[in-house]
């Protein structure tokens, strides 16, 4: 759980400072979609696996890794998204559950489980 956390933490900390630094130049490239949670860490695990061979070579293929750092953006501002719906969520859950409002725990409940269910898998 520590890790899952950690990770998560990461994530939302990398995601933040990438949107920022996305927002102060002009794009080159569109990178690959992350149109839901699935898609966006199976991109993260595709385009980390490149980025970490592309600096294990004796030269950096900085054009290639230039391009690719789109993907990994976008993977990471879907996982921001979707973690901030979760944390939404889940305080639901949370203050339902104080006020024995079950209804408002299934169902918020659920939508937190979707969208935290890929991050565990």
């Amino acid at each position: 759980m520590k890790t899952v956390c950690r990770f998560i933490a990461a994530i939302a900390l990398s995601a933040s400072f990438a949107a920022g630094a996305q927002e102060a130049r002009i794009s080159h490239y569109s990178g690959e979609p992350a149109d839901s949670t699935a898609q966006a860490l199976a991109n993260l695990a595709e385009y980390n696996a490149q980025l970490q061979a592309l600096l294990a070579a004796d030269e950096v293929e900085l054009h290639t890794v230039h391009e690719l750092t789109y993907t990994l953006e976008n993977a990471l501002q879907r996982l921001q998204a979707d973690l901030a719906e979760a944390a939404e969520a889940l305080e639901e859950v949370h203050l339902a559950s104080e006020a024995a409002d079950a209804e408002t725990v299934k169902a918020r409940g659920a939508d937190y489980l979707e969208v935290t269910r890929p991050l565990v898998e």
